[in-house]
């Protein structure tokens, strides 16, 4: 209502005159007292220096006279010298608006909206009663105000002023809604807003791993919005508030005197020394605020400063024009407001951003309790700058924490933070703070800590025991490497040596009686086969290639019917010669060197056509098989058959030739014991037989790499049963008794 008045009056004025003369006249003077020194430019201020205004004059009948403000603030008029020092320093720095003065106008707004509003308007109209006709609607006296300490009054003065473009830069006010650039686009200041305090308090509990913490506000709007703002700010984040409790301020003392210290506090500066009287940090927190006047007066310094340096034609202003500092307009010094960045003669650096508020800089001061003391020790600094988060500087070896711990921080959580290799599983119906940690599944894997969820591991990937990496799985097939690979190679290679011996000595014997009684040629024949049996095991040793998996059982088999098909003619041949010695019988005809070479082939060509059509219509391909060994995946690389009935048909015909081998040789074993290559053969068919019947069980209940040294151990064993029961009894007569090497022993029935 008094402002209105005031205006009112004040155009009132400007428009028709007041008693009738033709000069302006104020119908309202400040009533606060004021300090003023002349200058170039000269800066407003208001501070509160006493407390309780005069109560208005509600009735609008007359002026009163002789009120005064009352309860003089010894903070606020330090802040008021502050200013006037900072002006001073300003003047006589030769560096700092060279060849231009600053001077003052500070008025004690007597902290009350409407004392504010009035010093204010005082101001920016003039100090004097009465004005010129010439000079109503010129200029203001005073382009910028540092002030006001309150963010009521702030928002009343900002409101008002924002007709005349007046900008002005507050050192207290911390209203959140003062950072509305839409509604108070000239106001800046020192101060940073209540916001920025909640979120430092955040980025402080995030620091130390608080996640499990209570509130506690005073019951005033001060307690309730700033309460609110930090709820906001720990919105999103980790932590979690167990409780929220709103109490009268009185409480508050009440906790120093009970001397709660085992618990760790987190507060503003206001809550820090309320109902603890003067103190050490009292003074440091008012030297803040002292300090905010300082950088506030520097800041329009410095703004002046630009203006000065500020090249005609290329200003920031119509057709590149510069400002006259000595006639300043109010919008113009708003405009180098905005863009000023300086550092403080203490090293601080200052700017405004698009909202006009500076860079958040807070103090982090931890009490010392001892012996019914206490000493408040200043420990570290928060400090955000424009595209930045905020970093905090703790010296934590000066940080005494709640109960007195010097040397641990205290935890504060309501589960502990699940470690690599868990993930969290929030409790039903609690915070999200409070949670379970459940291990990660098989395949899956966390790598740290408080991790939301496990990882599923990527292809041919799996988790290792603590589930905390992903390791490749492992690739297993039958390596030379493998002491298995090796034994069998070594197995294999002997085989064939044996053979290739075996051979060696028919071949250097093959003009005795007893060479050329066993037909040398099917010998050696039967021989090379069964060098490619032992070699062809080889064949299924190693990675698993294409070339491999198609050589593996078409050489394996081809290999085998050969070897049969030169027993199976050595049997015949045995039997036709003891049919052919009976009356009548001329049977040896068509079991001769020709017939048992073209039978030999026949044999192995159908052999040949089976594997044949196999490699063209379905060849085996190399491919992978996963299995589980131990409760971990196992990546099998093996041979894929391609056609199950070829691989039949290959083995079948094989067990063909084996069966009838051995059914023609079971009918030749009663010849004399001379002549003894049917039971040789017949018993060599029985290890054969044997060793393929019991290969199939064992071949399916291998698992991996095991069911190819299966079929490995198969093929070896039968090439060594069939190397040793034809060949061993031949090569022992051969070399050990050569006197029956003779053809007289050979034709003794």
């Amino acid at each position: 209502m008094y402002a209105c008045t005031l205006l009112l009056c004040y155009l009132t004025g400007q428009l028709m005159g007041v008693d009738g003369g033709g000069d302006c006249q104020l119908m309202v003077k400040s009533i606060s007292g004021n300090v003023y020194q002349a200058g170039d430019v000269v800066i407003g201020g208001l501070f509160p220096v006493h407390m309780e205004a005069p109560h208005p004059e509600m009735e609008f009948k007359r002026k009163k006279v002789n009120d005064s403000c009352k309860i003089f603030n010894q903070r606020a008029y330090r802040w008021l010298q502050t200013m006037i020092f900072a002006v001073q320093e300003i003047n006589s720095n030769p560096g700092l608006l060279p060849n231009l003065s600053l001077g003052y106008l500070a008025a004690d707004t007597c902290l009350a909206e409407s004392t504010t509003l009035v010093a204010a308007m005082t101001m920016v109209t003039g100090q004097d009663v009465s004005l010129a006709d010439t000079d109503c609607g010129s200029a203001p006296t005073v382009p910028v105000i540092i002030g006001d300490a309150r963010s009521s009054g702030s928002i009343v003065v900002a409101d008002t002023l924002g007709v005349f473009d007046i900008p002005m830069v507050s050192y207290f006010a911390s209203c959140v809604c003062l950072s509305d650039s839409w509604k108070y686009p000239l106001f800046f200041r020192t101060m940073p807003s209540d916001a920025e305090e909640a979120q430092a308090m955040a980025k402080l509990l995030l620091l130390l791993g608080w996640t499990w913490v209570g509130l506690v506000s005073a019951d005033d709007d001060f307690g309730r919005f700033g309460s609110q703002m930090l709820m906001e700010a720990l919105r999103g984040t980790e932590v979690c508030v167990a409780y929220h409790e709103v109490i009268p301020k009185a409480l508050f003392q009440e906790v120093v005197h009970q001397n709660i210290t085992d618990k760790q506090w987190i507060a503003n500066d206001a809550w820090v020394t309320y109902g603890i009287g003067k103190s050490l940090y009292a003074d440091v927190s008012q030297l803040r605020i002292t300090y905010n006047v300082y950088k506030g007066v520097y800041a329009i310094a410095h703004a002046l400063h630009d203006m000065l340096a500020c090249q005609p034609g290329k200003g920031p202003f119509l057709n590149g024009q510069c400002p006259n500092v000595r006639r300043l307009q109010p919008a113009q010094i708003h405009h180098y407001l905005r863009r000023v960045n300086f550092t403080t003669p203490l090293g601080e650096r200052i700017y405004f951003d698009q909202n006009g508020d500076p860079p958040a800089s807070y103090d982090i001061i931890n009490w010392h309790v001892a012996e019914g003391t206490i000493q408040f020790v200043h420990v570290g600094h928060f400090v955000s700058y424009q595209g930045s988060s905020g970093k905090f500087h703790i010296d934590m070896d000066r940080v005494v924490w709640g109960g007195g711990n010097r040397h641990m921080v205290p935890v504060s959580v309501c589960s502990s933070p699940c470690p690599p290799g868990t993930r969290k599983a929030v409790q039903k119906g609690r915070p999200v703070c409070c949670f379970d940690c459940l291990p990660c599944a098989e395949g899956e894997v966390s790598n740290e800590i408080g991790s939301l969820e496990c990882v599923r591991c990527p292809e041919r990937f799996w988790s290792n025991s603590n589930h905390t990496v992903c390791v490749a799985q492992q690739v297993d097939f039958l390596s030379y490497n493998d002491s298995m690979g090796m034994i069998l190679s070594i197995i294999s290679v002997a085989g064939a040596t044996l053979t290739a011996a075996t051979s060696s000595t028919f071949l250097y014997y093959r003009h005795t009686p007893f060479v050329r009684a066993n037909n040398s040629e099917v010998s050696f024949m039967l021989l090379l086969s069964l060098k490619l049996c032992f070699l062809c095991a080889l064949a299924f040793i190693g990675q698993p290639a294409v070339l491999s998996c198609m050589l593996r059982h078409t050489l394996f088999g081809i290999s085998f019917v050969t070897c049969i098909s030169c027993l199976l003619s050595r049997t015949v041949v045995v039997l036709v010669a003891f049919r052919s010695t009976l009356p009548g019988k001329n049977l040896m005809r068509y079991v001769g060197p020709t017939q048992q070479r073209l039978g030999i082939c026949i044999c192995t060509l159908v052999q040949g056509l089976i594997c044949t059509l196999w490699l063209t219509l379905a060849p085996p391909q190399p491919a992978e098989r996963a299995i589980q060994e131990n409760q971990r995946p196992k990546i099998i690389l093996e041979c894929a058959m391609g056609s199950v009935v070829a691989f039949s048909l290959v083995l079948g015909y094989i067990g063909l030739l084996a069966c009838l081998c051995l059914l023609l040789a079971f009918l030749a074993r009663k010849l004399p014991d001379n002549f003894n290559e049917a039971k040789l053969i017949t018993f060599s068919m029985l290890i054969f037989c044997a060793v393929w019947v019991a290969f199939v069980p064992a071949y399916i209940s291998s698992p991996g790499k095991y069911s190819v040294a299966v079929e490995i151990f198969a093929i070896l064993a039968s090439s060594y049963g069939l190397l040793f029961c034809i060949f061993a009894p031949k090569c022992y007569i051969i070399l050990l008794r050569p006197e029956k090497n003779n053809k007289k022993h050979l034709m003794t029935r």
